[in-house]
């Protein structure tokens, strides 16, 4: 079975599938090394890791298309990519869409923000129209090359129109081929139970840690009815993390031992980029 059916299959059971972001190929390859079942490549993670600036439409289509053809090479697992707003109108969008497709997505996610767009969890948003979102989202349909591929509509309405007005985006989102629905920073319990009541397709429920949006278990979500339950920074945000505590270490205590807990060792880091199978072709090829 190929990725993108595997990816249909997945979401279709609407069992709350946990998918981490990706912010570059070895954040990939740690996630499919601890058993997930799909990768979310995410924007906000190669704008922060990549550039070192906030998610606020820095990133272009070459730096998601880069990102998702070396993730694509470096992993086996399904690939959800986030592609913003479809970095411009609904001509550029379908471009945007044929050009990740042929990066190796399996499923393309398209905002109804305006550009440049900003974090779903910052202030200061504002959407398009519904009627140019919709031209968006046709031209992705149009666009994909396999009837696999799918389209992932978001809504960022519901922090400028409420939840309602949100929900009835998602709805036509869905009416017009978005193969799966993104109310984004709904604010709380409430609103996430009732949203897979209310929309058919299946659903994301994006949990931001330290985000707009209530923290609920990948259990619960599962039992709701949710298709995907989205970590997208928690690789970054630990990675974050691990690098402060362990380059701390280093300036305060001039050195690092790998049996610190500080840091990966380094067989499981060349375990993990693959050296071993390198090392092997190395030898077959070896005159």
């Amino acid at each position: 079975m190929n990725t993108k059916q595997q990816l249909k299959d997945l979401v279709n059971a609407r069992r709350g599938m946990l998918v981490p972001g990706a912010f570059n190929a070895l954040s990939a390859k740690v996630i499919e090394d601890l058993g997930f079942e799909a990768i979310y490549v995410t924007g906000a993670g190669v704008t922060n890791m990549w550039f070192g600036l906030p998610d606020q439409g820095f990133m272009g289509l070459t730096d998601i298309a880069d990102h998702t053809a070396r993730i694509r090479d470096a992993v086996e697992l399904p690939l959800i990519v986030d592609a913003d707003t479809g970095f411009g109108n609904a001509l550029n969008t379908y471009y945007a869409v044929r050009t990740l497709e042929r990066a190796g997505a399996d499923c393309i996610q398209l905002e109804d923000q305006v550009s440049p767009k900003r974090c779903g969890h910052f202030s200061g948003k504002d959407v398009v129209s519904t009627e140019d979102m919709l031209g968006k989202i046709k031209a992705a349909v149009d666009a994909r090359r396999s009837e696999g591929t799918l389209i992932l509509a978001r809504t960022d309405a519901c922090a400028l129109h409420g939840f309602e007005a949100a929900v009835e985006r998602a709805r036509q989102y869905g009416e017009a081929g978005a193969d799966l629905l993104f109310v984004e920073a709904v604010t709380t319990d409430s609103e996430i139970r009732s949203l897979p009541q209310r929309l058919d397709k299946p659903q994301v429920m994006n949990m931001v840690i330290g985000g707009k949006t209530p923290l609920v278990g990948a259990e619960e979500l599962a039992h709701l009815g949710y298709g995907i339950v989205l970590y997208a920074n928690a690789a970054l945000q630990g990675a974050v993390m691990g690098m402060q505590k362990a380059l701390t270490v280093l300036r305060d205590e001039r050195s690092v031992r790998e049996d610190s807990g500080l840091v990966a060792p380094f067989a499981e880091r060349q375990r993990l980029v693959g050296k071993p199978a390198l090392d092997a072709l190395e030898q077959r090829y070896a005159v």
